[in-house]
C-alpha cells in the first residue's frame, strides 16, 4: 500500500439505517448452469455473479474454476465432481465460502443444490446450481442475540470490564478472523488505556496501555486524534505504524480498522479496534458493524460514568446535608420510568408540595420549547402567569440558574436541565408565600435537576437502545397463519422473561403449494433471545427445504443436520418437534405426521373421544441420526389434532405442583363436543391460568390445534 493511501479515514458515520442495511442486506436467489467434467459456464443469472466478486456477468465458455479460481481447496468444486460423476444430486446447508482475494476476501454462506443435467438419453452433460446466499440471515441471527444480551447487561449496570470483555467476545464471536481491543480515554482524552482485549497478547496490550492520542500514533491514537474511522489495511506498509510496526509483526498483527468512541457531546470515551492477521480492507459490514458496536461502548461507558458520579455525589451528601433521604427517594422515583416525558412529571411532582407550591418543566424538542410537566399543591386559586418564555430562554442560552419576582408569585426559580454541558430544557418553581427560595432550597432544586437531567437523557437513549434491539428481534418473531381450505387453526405462543417476544417454543404453518401445507410445533432447548435464532433456525430450514423435498422424514432429517452442524457457541442445540404436512380430501384432512421427542399429541375425534398418539421419534440435534417414524392420520369433520410444548404441561401452581398430562386430557375432555380449534385452545388455557394462578409462566407456551371443518 502506497503512503498516499496509508491510513485513510472512513469519513462520517452512515445513519443508522444503512448500517442495518450494510449489516444484514437481502438474500439473493442464485442460478449457474455449468457444462462438462471441467464445469464451464454456459448461463448465470446476475446475482450469481454479483455473489462471487463479479462486477458484471460471468463470460460463458470459460471452466468456474477459472472464473473463480478461490473456490480452489474449499470442497465444492470437488462436490461438483462428484454429481457430475454419479449422478446424484447435493444440498448444501449455511456452506461457508471465502471469496475474492488479497485484502478483499469476504466470508460468505449458502444455502445450495447441485442437479445432474441429462440429455435425452439421461447421460449427465453438466450439473446444474441453483441456491441463495444466507449471509446476511446468518448474521442477523447471530447479531440480534448477542447485541440484545449486550443491551441487557448495561440496563442492569452490570460491570464496565464485563460489558467490555463481553462485546469483545460478541464481535469476535460474530467474525472469526477478528481480534478486538477497547482502549479507554483518561478524562483529559490525551492518552488511552486498556479497556478489552481478551485474543491479543498480553504483551502486546501492556505495550499500548497509556499511548498518547495525536495523529500517526497508530490506527487507535490516530482515530482518537481525529474522531474519525482510521482503517490500515496493511500494518507492515503503513506509515501511522512506523513505532509500533515491530511490537504488531511478535502479535501476528498485520491490519488495524480502529473507530472512536464518543459521548454524546463529542467527547472521546475510547477507541474500538478491530484487528486482523492479514492484510484486509474492510467491507460495508464491517464498518457498520464497528460503528454499531461503538456505539454500544459509549453507552456502557457513560452509563459507568454516570453511576459513578452518582455515587460521588451521594457520598459526598450524606456528610453534609440532613435531607439525604429525600434525595434517595427523588433518585428511585426518576430512575422509575424509561419514558424521559414521564421522568420530567415524576420531577415536577417531587417538588411539589417540598420545595414550592407550583412547579413546570419545560424542554426544547426539534427546534420548540415544549412544556411536559405541571404540579401544583392547589390548582383551585387563581395561577401565577405561566408565559415566561424569556426567562426560560435566558436559563437555556446560559446554562445558569435565574430568579426573578412577578405578578401573583414571590418568587419564581429557574434551574437548567443539563447533562453533559449541554441545556436541553429548564425547571420553574413559583413561591407565593412569605419567604423566597433560601440558598438550602435552592441548592436542592439544582441538586434534583441535575439528576431528573441525566435520568431523562439516559431513559430517552435506552429506549433507543430497546427500539433498535427490537427490529433486530422482529424478524423472528412467530409469523402469520395462512388460510387453509377445509381447516381451522389456532394458535398461542408465550415467551416466559420479562420484556422478551421471543423464545424457545415456536410453531409454523405454510403453504407447500395448491393442496398441501406443512406444519410444525416444537420446543429449543433454553430461552429467551439465544433460543429464539435456534427456533429461527428450525423454522427457516423447514420453509427452505419443504418444497423441494416434500417427504416430512427428510424435511426433519435436514432439520436435524442444520442443528448438528451449528457450532455449539452459538447457543442452544437440541430441540423437540412435531412436523407434519397436511392434506384436503372428500372425507376431511389427511396428516403425515412425524415426532422427533416432543410431547404425546392429542387426537380428538367426532364421538368426544381423547387418543394420545405414541409416534416413536428422538430429539433433534443430538450428533446421532434421529430414529423416525411417519405415521398418517385422519381428522373428519370435527376431529382436532392438538400439539402442545411442554410449557403447559410443567405449569406449577402456588403449591409447586405440575399441571400434568391428567389435567390436560380432563381440559381437553370438558371442552364442547363438536368444539372449534378456538374453543379447545379457550379451555386449554383457561385451565392452566386457573391452577398456576397470578404466577408467571417459568417456561415458554406454544400450541398449535388444528380442526376440520364440514
Amino acid at each position: 500500500m502506497s503512503s498516499a493511501s496509508a491510513g485513510r479515514t472512513a469519513g462520517d458515520p452512515a445513519p443508522a439505517d444503512a448500517d442495518l442495511r450494510d449489516l444484514f442486506g437481502q438474500s439473493t436467489a442464485l442460478f449457474a448452469s455449468l457444462s462438462g467434467p471441467a464445469h464451464v459456464l454456459e448461463a448465470a443469472n446476475p446475482a450469481f455473479g454479483k455473489a462471487v466478486g463479479s462486477a458484471g456477468r460471468l463470460p460463458a465458455g470459460r471452466p468456474l474454476g477459472e472464473l473463480v479460481p478461490e473456490l480452489t481447496g474449499q470442497g465444492l468444486l470437488d462436490q461438483l465432481d462428484r454429481v457430475y460423476r454419479t449422478g446424484q444430486p447435493f444440498t448444501g446447508r449455511d456452506a461457508r465460502v471465502l471469496l475474492g482475494t488479497g485484502t478483499d476476501v469476504r466470508e460468505a454462506f449458502f444455502d445450495f443444490t447441485y442437479e445432474p443435467r441429462r440429455d435425452a438419453a439421461g447421460a449427465v452433460t453438466g450439473v446444474r446450481v441453483i441456491g441463495v446466499e444466507t449471509t446476511q440471515i446468518k448474521h442477523a441471527q447471530r447479531l440480534t442475540a448477542e447485541h440484545r444480551a449486550l443491551l441487557e447487561q448495561i440496563a442492569r449496570q452490570a460491570p464496565l470490564a464485563d460489558v467490555l470483555d463481553g462485546m469483545a467476545a460478541t464481535i469476535e464471536h460474530l467474525t472469526p478472523d477478528v481480534l478486538v481491543s477497547v482502549l479507554l480515554a483518561d478524562p483529559d482524552g490525551r492518552h488511552l488505556r486498556h479497556g478489552a482485549a481478551p485474543s491479543l497478547p498480553g504483551f502486546y496490550n501492556e505495550a499500548i496501555d497509556g499511548i498518547a492520542t495525536g495523529e500517526g500514533v497508530g490506527s487507535c491514537g490516530t482515530a482518537a486524534h481525529r474522531r474519525q474511522t482510521v482503517i490500515v489495511t496493511d500494518i507492515g506498509e503503513d506509515p501511522f505504524w512506523a513505532d509500533f510496526r515491530d511490537l504488531a509483526g511478535r502479535a501476528g498483527l498485520a491490519a488495524c480498522w480502529s473507530t472512536p468512541i464518543l459521548a454524546r457531546d463529542g467527547r472521546l470515551l475510547g477507541t474500538f479496534a478491530m484487528y486482523h492477521r492479514a492484510p484486509r480492507a474492510p467491507q460495508a459490514n464491517d464498518l457498520a458493524l464497528a460503528r454499531l458496536f461503538a456505539e454500544t461502548a459509549a453507552l456502557a461507558i457513560e452509563r459507568h460514568e454516570a453511576e459513578r458520579a452518582r455515587l460521588v455525589a451521594e457520598e459526598k451528601e450524606r456528610a453534609i446535608r440532613d435531607d439525604l433521604a429525600f434525595l434517595l427517594h427523588a433518585s428511585t422515583a426518576l430512575a422509575a420510568d424509561l419514558d424521559h416525558v414521564q421522568t420530567l412529571q415524576r420531577l415536577a411532582d417531587l417538588y411539589v408540595p417540598k420545595l414550592a407550591p407550583l412547579a413546570v418543566v419545560d424542554i426544547v424538542e426539534d427546534g420548540h420549547l415544549r412544556r411536559v410537566a405541571q404540579a401544583a399543591a392547589d390548582p383551585s386559586p387563581a395561577e401565577p402567569d405561566l408565559e415566561i418564555g424569556g426567562t426560560v430562554a435566558s436559563v437555556l442560552s446560559s446554562g445558569r440558574t435565574v430568579r426573578a419576582a412577578g405578578p401573583g408569585f414571590t418568587e419564581s426559580l429557574c434551574v437548567p436541565l443539563t447533562e453533559r454541558g449541554h441545556t436541553f430544557g429548564a425547571v420553574t418553581l413559583f413561591t407565593t408565600g412569605d419567604h423566597p427560595f433560601d440558598e438550602h432550597a435552592v441548592t436542592l432544586v439544582e441538586e434534583l435537576a441535575r439528576r431528573a437531567a441525566s435520568a431523562a437523557r439516559s431513559a430517552r437513549q435506552y429506549r433507543q437502545r430497546v427500539r433498535l434491539a427490537r427490529d433486530l428481534q422482529a424478524g423472528l418473531l412467530m409469523p402469520d397463519l395462512p388460510e387453509v381450505p377445509g381447516t381451522e387453526l389456532a394458535t398461542f405462543y408465550h415467551p416466559a422473561g420479562e420484556g422478551l417476544e421471543i423464545g424457545g417454543d415456536f410453531y409454523d404453518v405454510f403453504e407447500l403449494d395448491e393442496s398441501t401445507w406443512a406444519f410444525m410445533l416444537g420446543d429449543v432447548c433454553g430461552r429467551g433471545a439465544n433460543a429464539a435464532t435456534t427456533t429461527a433456525l428450525i423454522r427457516h430450514t423447514a420453509r427452505a427445504v419443504a418444497p423441494l423435498l416434500r417427504d416430512p422424514t427428510a424435511v426433519v432429517t435436514a432439520i436435524d443436520t442444520a442443528l448438528s452442524n451449528r457450532p455449539h457457541a452459538h447457543g442452544t442445540d437440541f430441540a423437540t418437534l412435531v412436523y407434519g404436512h397436511l392434506a384436503r380430501d372428500a372425507d376431511g384432512l389427511v396428516l403425515d405426521l412425524i415426532r422427533a421427542g416432543h410431547n404425546l399429541p392429542l387426537l380428538l375425534d367426532a364421538d368426544h373421544r381423547i387418543q394420545e398418539l405414541d409416534i416413536p421419534g428422538r430429539l433433534l440435534g443430538i450428533h446421532t441420526t434421529p430414529r423416525l417414524t411417519e405415521r398418517r392420520i385422519r381428522l373428519r369433520p370435527h376431529e382436532s389434532l392438538i400439539l402442545l410444548t411442554d410449557g403447559f404441561l410443567e405449569a406449577r401452581d402456588p403449591g409447586r405442583e405440575e399441571f400434568g398430562d391428567r389435567r390436560l386430557v380432563d381440559a381437553v375432555a370438558a371442552a364442547p363436543r363438536h368444539a372449534t380449534a378456538r374453543q379447545l385452545l379457550h379451555a386449554i388455557t383457561a385451565a392452566v391460568r386457573a391452577f398456576t394462578g397470578e404466577a408467571e409462566a417459568a417456561d415458554d407456551q406454544a400450541a398449535l390445534i388444528i380442526t376440520a371443518r364440514d
